[in-house]
């Protein structure tokens, strides 16, 4: 099947650049809402009386709607408009977490974690927009900055929820962070009806590509299935230690929502910084691919050092040095896949990228579910510091690629 195309996307307007700003804010009280509940999420689960595999499972479920659910949107937004995908989905997310505050058991939050996980799909809608209202050498630096508004929202989101939470209290005591969450996300698609408009028109009637079309020209694209690899390999140990963060601090420190939440207060202050005035620089002076590497050699030093801390400061300089790692490396990914397609394909291919974070998302919590049983509390950290020596290798081989594709 043919690669996909090399093309560039007009110029933006200064009207989009404009837009570009609102949904920015837009991001950031979203993902504030989002934020409200991953760090409570293990305990949320034990409030059921969960062991710790069903907490695995919790975090797992909302991964797989979104494996499922971002090449729908991402396609669906080329073909139909950014704009109603991102109504849609925000709005469904704002549901999800009024039932999740009232979910009777366990199983029935793990469906509900699924329909989030779909409704949350819309990471590569809003990669599209911003690709479609941004010139190809600055898109690097514009996801730093959706990077960095993610990142605030992560900075806030985990304080509230920490305060809101009252884990004595039992499942009742997560209803006022979830219904907090539930609030933010009617905000933000509040916002996206009011300030937010369309930048794709006369699309609709583009003929309908299945799932494995697209899929089909990203594997024969010798650019974008290696960057597709960067993310899966990288985002699997990252989500293995994610899903076990709360329980190994807990073992380690003796942690509970609070301190947890301060932790993620502090990495989400380096990632702010870092996306919102390092990415972008570095990425115009010494390129996508190299700041990319960069990044994954940073993650890998910040997961290195975690099995070895026996004070709990060191464990904040090795997850601030994973997120600074992060920070250098997603974006980076984005803006090289975004160089790499049309126009018409930001979406599906964003889509795909994102899917495989998602699939990671689920590989890696199943992974280290029995690696935290079976081999100590550090065990996941341990191997997610090894899957990044092949993330590395595959790195390298994109930027040999897209030396050769120039």
């Amino acid at each position: 099947m043919a690669a996909v195309p090399t093309t560039s996307t007009p110029a933006p307007s200064q009207g989009d650049s404009r837009a570009l700003y609102v949904l920015l804010a837009v991001v950031f009280i979203n993902i504030a809402g989002f934020g409200v509940i991953i760090p409570l999420l293990p305990f949320y689960a034990k409030s059921f009386g969960a062991p710790d595999w069903q907490v695995f499972v919790l975090f797992a479920a909302f991964s797989v709607g979104n494996f499922f659910a971002e090449p729908l949107w991402g396609r669906l937004s080329d073909r139909i408009g950014r704009r109603p995908v991102l109504m849609m989905t925000i709005f469904g997310n704002a549901l999800t977490y009024v039932l999740l505050a009232f979910a009777p058991n366990l199983w029935v939050a793990c469906l509900i974690r699924l329909a989030g996980g779909v409704l949350t799909g819309n990471i590569s809608t809003i990669q599209g927009y911003m690709a479609d209202v941004t010139p190809p050498d600055r898109r690097a630096g514009r996801l730093g900055l959706m990077g960095a508004a993610f990142s605030l929202g992560f900075m806030t989101g985990p304080s509230i929820g920490g305060l809101l939470a009252r884990a004595d209290l039992g499942t009742v005591g997560f209803r006022p962070p979830l219904l907090f969450a539930a609030g933010l996300a009617l905000a933000a698609g509040i916002g996206i009806t009011l300030f937010v408009r369309e930048t794709r028109h006369g699309h609709g009637d583009a003929p309908q590509r299945g799932r494995l079309e697209g899929l089909g020209d990203a594997m024969a694209h010798p650019v974008i299935w290696r960057t597709l690899l960067v993310t899966l390999i990288s985002m699997a140990g990252f989500a293995g230690m994610e899903a076990t963060f709360g329980l190994w601090a807990y073992a380690k420190f003796d942690w509970g929502p609070k301190q947890i939440g301060f932790c993620f207060f502090v990495i989400a202050i380096t990632a702010t910084f870092a996306q919102g005035l390092l990415t972008g620089f570095l990425a115009r002076r010494i390129g996508e691919t190299t700041t990319m590497m960069i990044g994954l050699a940073l993650i890998f030093l910040g997961f290195a050092l975690q099995p070895f801390v026996d004070a709990w400061p060191l464990a904040v300089v090795g997850m601030v040095t994973v997120a600074l790692g992060q920070s250098l490396t997603f974006p980076s990914i984005g803006a090289i896949i975004s160089r790499s397609v049309s126009s018409e394909r930001q979406g599906e291919m964003m889509g795909l990228n994102t899917a495989a974070g998602a699939l990671a998302r689920i590989i890696g919590p199943l992974m280290a579910a029995p690696l935290f049983a079976g081999f100590g509390p550090s065990a996941p950290f341990a191997v997610a510091a090894g899957l990044c020596l092949p993330a590395l290798f595959m790195a390298w081989q994109v930027s040999k690629a897209v030396r050769r594709s120039a």
